[in-house]
């Protein structure tokens, strides 16, 4: 169990985890991205689509799918019914952060919700609140100082409201498309320096939410990857093992808009890296292929294709949680993390 973990943050965590003390959890939270999903496929801007569908599609993920998931990740704005409809076994994680980022201003800043606070979340039923974070270590000085002392604030209002803290991780780079090769290659480092930073003590995160440590497409013999791969796989094992050295906190993975085979693929390989992680918050994996069901189809066709395609999308993430540690196994300490690991090698 992590050092000094409190009441009100300990009852959190477990209820967002399984019985083993992994959090197989379901992610969505999307709102631009899912906006602008179901928009490609009706060809038509983002902002003609209306809320009410992304309500409708969340809570149908949420009702058909949570008897399956340790937990499930959803916003306040268009998430609050479909939290409603999850199945009794399943914790609530709400956002807190409002969707995307303001690209007439540099840096990838983050915004929190208007009219929301961590103890308004509490209040709405979350056991656990979100933080979705870009952050590039490599960004100046102005720029990551005001995104640390935003977690830094961040930390502190949970602590008051005695919540646990998740801090999800995007990595980029300044001048390069997140899913060039160009990113690829820096990858591996932004991440690792990424997840070192955020377990010091003095951001308060309890669980880092991060993606794995390499562009999956860019992996040797991934399912669909490109054929000009930048990693081998003996390399990528090693660099999931140096991501998850860094971490002085429990850490889970998400699937980062990958399909469901090459997230497969990359838990896989973080099993085989012996990487300490503690679960998944997976989203477009599991439910993103449903979208184009759901246009051409509605709320029934969708409601068919989670109850089949959905349901084994998720149970084949489940599947690969049998290497994953418990969170409370995972220390807590950002000066001992190796040696913690060290001792806990069971699943």
């Amino acid at each position: 169990m992590p050092t000094g973990i409190t009441v009100g943050k300990k009852k959190g965590l477990e209820r967002v985890s399984n019985s083993r003390g992994v959090i197989a959890a379901l992610a969505i939270d999307q709102r631009t991205a899912l906006r602008s999903l179901i928009a490609k496929v009706k060809g038509v801007a983002p902002e003609a689509i209306p809320g009410v569908m992304l309500r409708e599609f969340k809570e149908a993920v949420s009702r058909i799918l949570t008897p399956h998931a340790s937990a499930i990740l959803l916003d306040p704005e268009y998430g609050l019914p479909a939290a409603k409809a999850r199945a009794k076994n399943a914790g609530l994680l709400l956002a807190y952060e409002q969707s995307g980022y303001d690209k007439s201003v540099p840096g990838r800043l983050p915004r929190l919700l208007e009219h929301w606070s961590a103890k308004r979340l509490v209040d709405a039923g979350a056991d656990c609140v979100k933080i979705l974070l870009y952050y590039s270590p490599s960004s100046g000085a102005v720029i990551n100082n005001s995104k640390h002392t935003f977690v830094e604030c961040i930390g502190a209002e949970c602590r008051a409201v005695d919540v646990p803290f998740f801090l999800e991780l995007v990595s980029y780079q300044e001048g390069m498309e997140d899913k060039s090769r160009e990113f690829a290659q820096v990858k591996p480092e932004v991440v690792t320096k990424s997840v070192e930073e955020f377990s010091k003590h003095q951001y308060g995160v309890d669980i880092l939410k991060v993606g794995v440590p390499v562009s999956m497409p860019y992996v040797e013999s991934a399912p669909g990857a490109e054929r000009d791969w930048v990693y081998s796989r003996a390399e990528t094992k090693e660099y999931f093992r140096q991501s998850s050295d860094a971490a002085g906190v429990p850490f889970i993975y998400l699937s980062e808009g990958v399909s469901n085979e090459l997230f497969d693929d990359g838990l896989q390989l973080a099993a085989e890296a012996g990487a300490t992680f503690s679960g998944v918050l997976c989203g477009r994996a599991t439910w993103k292929d449903g979208v184009p069901i759901y246009v051409s189809g509605g709320l029934g066709a969708l409601e068919n294709w989670l109850g089949e395609q959905g349901v084994r999308n998720i149970e084949r993430v489940n599947a690969r949680l049998a290497a994953a540690r418990p969170w409370f196994a995972c220390s807590a300490s950002d000066s001992n993390a190796t040696a913690s690991r060290a001792g806990n090698k069971g699943p």
